[in-house]
């Protein structure tokens, strides 16, 4: 059973940092794309990033900020995320996609002053 399991979430105040991982187990596949959605309460979930070989594609919001990269070495995916703001105040989820989409557990951001 494919799985993804994230990490780094964290509380911060703003202007930190935080790298945020995700790691594939129980497959050989290797993802055509990888990525992060994120979904603050009461909003629906978004596209943060995404990473498709060397292609990569950011919300607006985030442009500048956010960095995704990916070790298809370890099937892992990592965003790392500078400036952080209140607003980046979410869960993110980590998602693969090779024909069908898996997501994983998510991961508490939350940025607090």
């Amino acid at each position: 059973q494919v799985q993804l399991v994230e990490s780094g979430g964290d509380l911060v105040q703003p202007g930190g940092s935080l790298r945020l991982s995700c790691a594939a187990s129980g497959t050989t596949i290797n993802f055509a794309t990888m990525g992060w959605y994120r979904q603050a309460p009461g909003k629906q979930r978004v596209l943060v990033a995404r990473i498709n070989g060397r292609f990569t594609d950011y919300a607006d919001s985030v442009k500048g900020r956010f960095t995704i990269s990916r070790d298809n070495a370890k099937n892992a995916v990592y965003l790392q995320m500078n400036n952080l703001k209140p607003d980046d105040t979410a869960v993110y989820y980590c998602y693969a996609q090779h024909i069908n989409v898996v997501w994983g557990q998510g991961t508490q951001v939350t940025v607090f002053s």
